[in-house]
């Protein structure tokens, strides 16, 4: 058997090989003839795993240590019998965490209250369901749109997108990248925004309108992204416009990545057999903080800045925006926190 592994993809170097032939090479280039004989493929999102790349391979399984399968033609795999497989809410904890931090560097950087703001978070899944409990550790109203859990659970935790964007002091996107998602924020969106109110994407860069964006960014009073159209290769003008833009890490913490790789490998020895590696689980290194959120005081900032300083990665990619991809790659992965 023969594996395919992004060599970017942390805490799995030795763990398979034992068990197969593998192979290691950076996501943006693994191409059909890296693929050509082998079983399985293990990456993140740099790869595209479609026809051009798959077409009369081997290939019968894709992992993916990432939450999403956007980059996955699911379609294409079905057809073929490819099973796919995403680590879904491996990094959730990393990514409230990062919008946390976010939190607590607008108060700073605009005097802004957190614990007295509205927060509107769109999309209440993995990470979500994460940033809505940090924020009601925190005291902060909380407003949920997710039209799909609101069918299934009813309608009284959630509220209309119009709704939530006429009251939030902070709209925060947590949604998956799908034909219904893609372009959601967009001018009329941020049109029915609360005036001043702040705008954080961490899910994917194509779920904005971005000119939309850039044409309403007077009128928000922060603005955060993570996440960007046609990475690396960025718009400079919205990257400028942000006043915190980072090159994709919000779930890059030591935990998630091991998250990922448990639940990859797993996920790939459930599939081929390997009874060795069915309970596999990748040690991170150290154990995250925990704070109690009775003993947050009104700067947030100060007590969160050393944990994370949000400003440092944002700062690295308005000075070098040609090294997004070097940046993300070589990316010191952070230690999580927890508000309880």
């Amino acid at each position: 058997m023969k594996i395919i592994i992004d060599t970017h993809i942390p805490f799995v170097r030795g763990v398979l090989e034992p068990y197969a032939d593998v192979v290691y090479a950076a996501g943006e280039d693994i191409r059909a003839a890296t693929v050509g004989d082998a079983d399985a493929l293990l990456v993140r999102t740099r790869t595209r795993c479609d026809a051009a790349l798959l077409a009369g391979s081997p290939v019968r399984f894709i992992a993916s240590a990432t939450i999403g399968t956007d980059h996955i033609d699911l379609e294409y795999c079905r057809r073929q019998g490819i099973v796919p497989y995403a680590a879904a809410g491996c990094n959730a904890a990393a990514v409230a965490q990062y919008v946390v931090s976010v939190w607590a560097a607008m108060a700073y950087k605009t005097g802004m209250n957190i614990r007295r703001s509205v927060v509107g978070i769109v999309g209440a899944g993995h990470v979500g369901r994460r940033v809505e409990a940090a924020a009601r550790a925190l005291g902060m109203t909380v407003l949920l749109n997710d039209p799909p859990r609101e069918a299934r659970e009813g309608p009284a935790a959630f509220v209309s997108l119009d709704e939530l964007l006429a009251h939030a002091d902070i709209v925060t996107l947590h949604v998956p990248l799908t034909p219904a998602t893609r372009g959601m924020a967009d001018a009329a969106f941020f049109n029915r925004m609360k005036p001043g109110a702040a705008f954080i994407n961490t899910s994917r860069g194509e779920v904005i309108d971005e000119a939309a964006l850039l044409r309403y960014r007077a009128r928000m009073r922060f603005l955060a992204l993570d996440v960007w159209s046609h990475e690396p290769a960025i718009d400079r003008a919205l990257l400028n416009a942000a006043d915190i833009g980072t090159p994709h890490i919000a779930g890059y913490s030591i935990q998630g990545k091991c998250n990922a790789v448990t639940m990859t490998v797993r996920a790939l020895a459930g599939f081929f057999g390997i009874d060795a590696l069915r309970t596999f689980s990748a040690q991170a290194p150290e154990k995250p903080v925990t704070i109690a959120a009775a003993g947050i005081g009104d700067d947030l900032y100060a007590l969160l800045s050393p944990l994370y300083p949000v400003f440092d990665d944002s700062a690295q990619l308005h000075a070098h925006p040609q090294l997004f991809e070097q940046l993300r790659n070589c990316y010191r992965l952070r230690n999580e926190f927890y508000i309880i």
